[in-house]
């Protein structure tokens, strides 16, 4: 299956690279943009579960909270390659950064959370996780999403939500500076605040059964084995990303739908397989595992997702919008005290998830009916 998938894959990637001109300058064709928009789609898609496969691997190799941070930054990756082939394109997009960063946040905080905790509830009506591993996540997702997402509708040196050169240089520096700081503290001294209570010294006592060269070897092997697979599922989605962004932003265009729809799209693709990975942790009653990929993907969505949008801006000179409008910025207080609240105790019910859900379906109907 692994083989066939990257085959399927590269294959697409050399077809495009040979004919996509042609194929995507004969767009106003409907059927054929959505024949080549399926073909990308469904491509794009079996190479993300494909990454998602590689890092579980690995997840099983590295142990927490390394191996859903591998997933995490994988997933990242293709977004801000997604969302930069875009910008890259023939049409300015000033407010998509914005809108994918805002709608990865609405679905993975809302959305896979509220799910999650709802499913998790109704089977196995408290689950439990490490409080400490998610108060981390929240204090860098709270101060990092008002940095990027509120702060710039409310300096006073540009308007509409913009920032200056000098603002947006440290602001991407003040971004990266905390995430790497939070990286360092997720993989170093504090990595047991990632991982159930008791996991880790059944961890230690497990790597003790299994020392030796031998057993040393063939952990390497398998881990660089993975490693190569999963950067091999993860570059098809990036050559083909620019493709896919032009028939996205043609379809939107010709079709008259929200700006904002390209966002959720470009996250939707992006994060579905991750989603799913966390749905499947939370039934096996495995809630910190999921709350390492929904927490981790918000942070490491605006921890790179920023600099980079920021970044393409000022070397290409195109208008980079990153503050929120009045109701979104209400749905993103709502939705980081609502977090708060749900990850401030021991334990999570079916009452969270519900709660959850709904924000999430009320972000849903204002982004067709603002």
């Amino acid at each position: 299956m692994g083989m066939a998938r990257l085959a399927v894959a590269w294959a697409t990637v050399g077809a495009f690279a040979w004919f996509g001109k042609d194929w995507l300058g004969d767009l106003d064709r409907p059927l054929w943009a959505l024949a080549l928009f399926a073909w990308l789609l469904v491509a794009i898609f079996w190479c993300a579960f494909g990454v998602v496969h590689e890092a579980e691997e690995l997840a099983d190799l590295l142990g927490e909270p390394l191996g859903t941070l591998v997933l995490t930054l994988s997933i990242v990756v293709i977004e801000v390659a997604l969302v930069s082939a875009v910008m890259l394109g023939a049409k300015d997009a000033p407010t998509l950064g914005r809108d994918t960063m805002f709608a990865v946040l609405m679905i993975v905080l809302n959305g896979v959370v509220g799910l999650g905790l709802l499913v998790g509830g109704l089977r196995h009506h408290q689950q439990s996780y490490n409080l400490q591993g998610a108060s981390a996540f929240l204090s860098v997702i709270i101060p990092l999403s008002t940095l990027a997402l509120i702060i710039p509708n409310f300096t006073t040196s540009t308007r509409d939500g913009t920032l200056t050169t000098l603002q947006a240089v440290t602001f991407s520096g003040f971004t990266l500076a905390l995430y790497a700081v939070f990286l360092l503290i997720q993989t170093g001294r504090h990595s047991d605040f990632f991982q159930e209570e008791g996991h880790a010294a059944r961890g230690r006592a497990a790597g003790a059964e299994r020392e030796g060269p031998e057993g040393e070897t063939a952990s390497a092997g398998s881990i660089v084995r993975h490693t190569i697979l999963l950067i091999a599922n993860i570059l098809p989605i990036v050559l083909l990303s620019k493709s896919l962004a032009t028939i996205l932003d043609h379809g939107i265009a010709a079709l008259g739908a929200p700006s904002a729809l390209s966002g959720v799209l470009i996250a939707a693709i992006v994060f579905t397989p991750e989603a799913i990975s966390a749905l499947k942790a939370i039934a096996r009653n495995e809630l910190q595992r999921a709350i390492n990929l929904c927490l981790g993907a918000a942070t490491s969505t605006i921890g790179l997702t920023v600099p980079a949008v920021l970044a393409v801006g000022l070397i290409t000179g195109q208008t980079v919008v990153l503050g929120l409008k009045p109701t979104e910025m209400t749905l993103l207080a709502v939705t980081l005290i609502l977090s708060t609240l749900t990850f401030s105790g021991l334990r999570t019910t079916v009452l969270e998830g519900a709660v959850h859900l709904i924000v999430f379906f009320v972000y849903l109907v204002l982004i067709f009916s603002p």
